[in-house]
Order: structure tokens, then C-alpha cells, then sequence
């Protein structure tokens, strides 16, 4: 098979600093040395910028959105055109007063914005409170053409529903980036928690295999709140579902991972599941439920 086609993927898994200008600086230095390892594009985790503020419900905490463009968009557009390459900045966006978003901005080689996603999902759960902060998205799912492939991100909780990864896949991309900001209550059984990272971890595995890309997972790590546990355990699987490199679930970790984008039109080839799908019989997918009234 031709390796024409590689493309370096960096994730970046980090704790908070807790502070927001402390996690700017922090994560465009991971971002450099991402660069430096040889990635070509590179995510940051979820709400990379202050503590994941959505354990509770404050209006004081809509102090930390940021315009787009912003400080963050500014600080890794710098990056981007210094290192050339394109960087996934997971931002809390205040679009106007009153209206807010989970956004990623994703900035092309020249630092120049490709493109918005907002976050389609809002969980609403005891520690993820994010119907209070967020709108959900209003731009549909996206493709970005850049210059190293075609990728399409989704956020999180997005990445519980085949019908986001699918129209993304649909609308071309080749890789899913899902930053992401998951985790469990400290004192959680341990047999639970295995249940639940197994889930998260087949769920997206399942999405590659079903579309034929790649997936790229990149969660944070680290105690937050005093009472949420993020499991990390970043990774990136290949188009047919097999784990390439995964970090592990307790410490910051940089993971730069080489993907040969033929592999989906090689997988695609042998599994057609695009090809066999039957889009005239789809129509009820829009409907909230079949059953009974």
C-alpha cells in the first residue's frame, strides 16, 4: 500500500493549571513539541483553557468564554503558522451576550480560522452541567479540507451518536477528532469504572469501523473539584477499529501518531458499508422515537 498519504496526529492530554493564561501558555508549549516530535495536526483536549467549571452551575463562570477571534485563537494561530500545521482548539465561545457555545476552532497552517464546530450534544448529568453554559450548535456537522487531509470534529458527548459521526464521515472526512473531558467520581466502584471506559473506548472504535476513518480521542487527566477523575487514556484508532497508541490514564502525555489515510479507501474497499447503505429507508431516523405514542 502506497505511503503516500501519512499524516502525523498529535493529541495533547494534560491537567489543568486552573488558571486560564497558566493553561495557554502550557498547552501551546505541548503543541511545539508536538510540532517538534513531527505532528502535522494536533488537538488540544476539551475546554483545554480553566478547570472543567461545569460541575456546578454559576453564572459567575461565563467569565471565562472568550470571543472568537480571541486570546486563544490568537495564541495558537501563532503557533500554527510558526510550526506549520493545523491545530484543533477546543474553546468556551461567547458568541454574543447571553449566547454561548462549546466550540472547536480549527486553525490552518498559515494561523488563518478554517472553520468552526460547535458541540451538537449537551449533557446534562450530576458533574457535566452543561445545559446551563452551552447552546447547542447551530452549524451542522462539518469537513475541513487541510493541507495534511480532510477531518471533521465533533465534541465530547457527540461522540455517544453514530448519526454525528456518520454525517461527518459523509460529509468527507477521513479522521474524527472528539476532544473530550471524561471521567468518573473518585470513590466510583472500580468495576464500574471499568464498564464505563469500555463503553467510551467502543463507542468510538465503533464509529471508525462503521465509516472507515480514523479516530482520534483526546481526553484530560487529573483530579478536579476534588471529587472528578479524568481517566486520559487518549488514543487513535485506525479505519478497521484497532487501537495505534494509547496514553495512559494518570499523567500528561503527548501522543504523535502516524496515519496513512489510503488505509480508507483500502478499508472502505473491503468493508462497503457506505456503498450498501439504504438511504431510502432511512427517513424515520428523524423521528424521536417508533414506538408507542
Amino acid at each position: 500500500m502506497s505511503t503516500s498519504r501519512i499524516v502525523q496526529i498529535g493529541l495533547i492530554q494534560t491537567s489543568s493549571e486552573g488558571d486560564p493564561a497558566a493553561n495557554t501558555r502550557k498547552t501551546t508549549d505541548l503543541i511545539r513539541k508536538a510540532a517538534d516530535r513531527g505532528a502535522q495536526i494536533v488537538s488540544t483536549q476539551e475546554l483545554y483553557r480553566s478547570d472543567y467549571f461545569c460541575q456546578k452551575e454559576d453564572p459567575a463562570l461565563f467569565d471565562l468564554a472568550e470571543t472568537i477571534p480571541g486570546p486563544s485563537t490568537e495564541a495558537f494561530s501563532a503557533v500554527a503558522r510558526e510550526k506549520g500545521i493545523v491545530i484543533i482548539a477546543s474553546l468556551f465561545e461567547k458568541r454574543a451576550a447571553g449566547l454561548y457555545h462549546n466550540t472547536v476552532a480549527v486553525i490552518n497552517t498559515d494561523g488563518s480560522i478554517a472553520g468552526l464546530y460547535r458541540k451538537m450534544h449537551i449533557p446534562d448529568d450530576p458533574a457535566f452541567y452543561e445545559k446551563f453554559y452551552f447552546t447547542p450548535g447551530d452549524l451542522g456537522f462539518k469537513s475541513f479540507d487541510t493541507p495534511f487531509g480532510k477531518i471533521g470534529v465533533l465534541i465530547c458527548w457527540d461522540q455517544w451518536y453514530p448519526e454525528a459521526a456518520r454525517l461527518t464521515a459523509l460529509a468527507g472526512a477521513e479522521i474524527l477528532f472528539y476532544p473530550t473531558a471524561i471521567g468518573w467520581a473518585v470513590n466510583e466502584d472500580p468495576a464500574v469504572k471499568k464498564c464505563q471506559h469500555d463503553a467510551w473506548h467502543t463507542i468510538q472504535r465503533s464509529h471508525a469501523i462503521a465509516n472507515g476513518v480514523f479516530v482520534a480521542s483526546v481526553n484530560r487527566t487529573g483530579t478536579e473539584g476534588g471529587h472528578l477523575q479524568f481517566w486520559g487514556q487518549s488514543f487513535v484508532c485506525d479505519p478497521f477499529g484497532e487501537v495505534l497508541c494509547q496514553a495512559p490514564p494518570d499523567r500528561e502525555e503527548i501522543l504523535v501518531v502516524p496515519c496513512n489515510l489510503d488505509e480508507v479507501d483500502h478499508t472502505r474497499r473491503h468493508w462497503p458499508f457506505l456503498r450498501d447503505r439504504r438511504i431510502d429507508a432511512y427517513g424515520d431516523i428523524t423521528k424521536r422515537y417508533l414506538g408507542q405514542e
